[in-house]
């Protein structure tokens, strides 16, 4: 992969021809991790390594944007389906947390606290996405399957050719209707494997809500979500 300079930080670009493609784009991931750059048909590599050395500083101001991930401590608030959940830590208490109102108890060592958050919000994520996806394929009338959890810093989700279905686990974190919106997306993907009008046609009646939305706050938010794990 390639890598270009930014200030004191190295960071990787990947350079990728996108087929609907009209200009070349720049995009930052929304941890941080890589520059990614989309090429129309007709650009060459070359030109896509150019046009983001040329934008080092957005580049540059996009890191210096990004939030700062801070240590998980007893009152420190948690994002959990659109809401804040504050953690309350009690050496003392049960090492699994337990939700209580807007608090999140727990006890055990602290300095193995945020694993255990971390592992609680993942089976969080596991129960309520795959009662989304029941609901969604009942809509299609598609049988549901496991859904797998992903650790992707790229992507919210992803349908395979196999029916696979994989979601962001971090998606826990974020309102209701913009999960939602992303595991309606990968169902409608199991009647049309591709982004056509109909794929979204679909995508709109199953979800029963406008898409643009939950797509708008991920495009304004979905970096925060990174941030309390990574």
């Amino acid at each position: 992969m390639t890598r270009i300079s930014v200030g004191a930080d190295i960071v990787p670009m990947r350079i990728r021809h996108h087929p609907t493609a009209r200009q070349i784009t720049l995009r930052l991931s929304p941890d941080g991790s890589e520059a990614r750059v989309s090429l129309p048909r007709w650009a060459a590599l070359r030109d896509g390594e150019e046009f983001a050395r040329s934008r080092v500083g957005w580049i540059a101001d996009q890191l210096r944007r990004l939030p700062k991930r801070e240590d998980l401590v007893d009152g420190s608030f948690i994002p959990y389906r659109g809401t804040l959940l504050q953690l309350c830590w009690d050496e003392r208490r049960d090492r699994r947390p337990v939700r209580n109102g807007q608090a999140l108890e727990c006890g055990g060592a602290e300095q193995s606290l945020g694993s255990r958050i971390r592992c609680w919000l993942r089976t969080e994520a596991s129960m309520v996405m795959q009662a989304d996806l029941v609901h969604f394929c009942k809509a299609v009338d598609r049988q549901a399957t496991a859904i797998k959890l992903s650790e992707a810093r790229s992507r919210w989700g992803s349908c395979a050719a196999d029916g696979t279905i994989r979601l962001n686990w971090r998606l826990i974190m974020a309102p209701d209707h913009v999960r939602r919106c992303v595991v309606a997306h990968e169902v409608a993907h199991l009647v049309h494997f591709n982004h056509s009008a109909a794929f979204h046609s679909l995508h709109g009646l199953i979800l029963s809500d406008d898409p643009a939305a939950a797509n708008l706050w991920l495009k304004k938010h979905g970096r925060t979500l990174h941030v309390p794990f990574g």
